[in-house]
């Protein structure tokens, strides 16, 4: 058996696939590597807010939200970089005026502008293409999520970060050239198509925080295993000791990876477990 690892796992299309099943044996290989001294960590684009019992069940060690803004190990908080409140006003007000629908991503729960619930069916059925199972609604497509809310609800001091439904590349181009000081990027699932684009804090990256949590745990990131599938995880896999991607995952995360295993639902994160050492077969 490996000596005592911290284990960072991304959420969607790593533990959960881009349909929200969790495999019952990524549960069980979570639980097992507990049992056997290893700590187990989020390292996720989800906020707090997205983070369901099912999974929270499932005993977690502690999380890295939004990318790296928010560091949790167990009830303590290690580091928290929110987007300014002056920032958060204008990119509402801009997105606004642009006509693109949006929700804020808080801890507190997520924020839906007044027509993302209708608008963004087109983006969220093709998220959700491909995945065996039928699209049902945005609301039951994003956990925790807020509707209903007037526009100057959406004025909030509490945002890690913010995504929104593409119309084209050019709109997720132009909000990096609109906001200089945060972190533009897109996402779309399965293959990282870009189907919505999102604004964070800038200089903040899944790297920086598993290496703010090593600081606070007292290890080195060398005896890290990072598990993930999109190219956002590919600082996380570098700052780490060993990496794996999953094997629906795109292909520069796969390259970027030292182990390739079998996909979410075919029991990838178990065989994972198993070929690090981490339990056994």
């Amino acid at each position: 058996m490996a000596e005592q690892k911290v284990i960072l796992c991304d959420i969607d299309g790593t533990l959960v696939s881009y349909d929200n099943v969790l495999p019952e044996s990524a549960v069980r290989a979570i639980r097992r590597a507990r049992e056997n001294g290893h700590r187990f960590y989020a390292c996720t684009g989800r906020s707090e807010a997205e983070m369901p019992d099912h999974i929270m069940g499932i005993g977690l060690d502690g999380m890295i939200g939004g990318n790296g803004c928010f560091i949790k190990s167990g009830d303590t908080v290690v580091f928290h970089q929110l987007i300014p409140a002056d920032v958060e006003r204008r990119m509402v007000d801009w997105l606004t005026e642009r006509g693109l629908c949006f929700y804020l991503e808080s801890n507190n729960g997520l924020f839906a502008s007044p027509t993302f619930e209708t608008d963004a069916v087109p983006a969220a059925r093709a998220y959700n293409e491909g995945k065996g199972r039928a699209f049902t609604s945005v609301a039951g497509l994003f956990h925790g999520m807020v509707f209903g809310l007037p526009l100057e609800d959406l004025y909030r001091d509490d945002i890690n970060k913010c995504s929104f439904v593409l119309r084209s590349y050019q709109d997720h181009l132009d909000s990096a050239e609109a906001f200089p000081e945060l972190k533009a990027g897109t996402w779309g699932g399965a293959g990282e198509r870009a189907l919505f684009g999102d604004l964070g804090v800038q200089d903040i990256t899944k790297a920086f925080a598993v290496n703010r949590l090593c600081e606070f745990l007292g290890t080195s990131p060398k005896d890290c295993i990072a598990f993930g599938d999109a190219n956002v995880d590919i600082p996380m896999f570098e700052a780490c000791g060993q990496s794996c991607c999953m094997g629906g995952g795109g292909d520069g995360a796969k390259a970027a990876a030292t182990f390739v295993t079998t996909d979410v639902e075919d029991d990838g994160l178990h065989n994972a477990f198993v070929h690090f050492g981490l339990i056994e077969g």
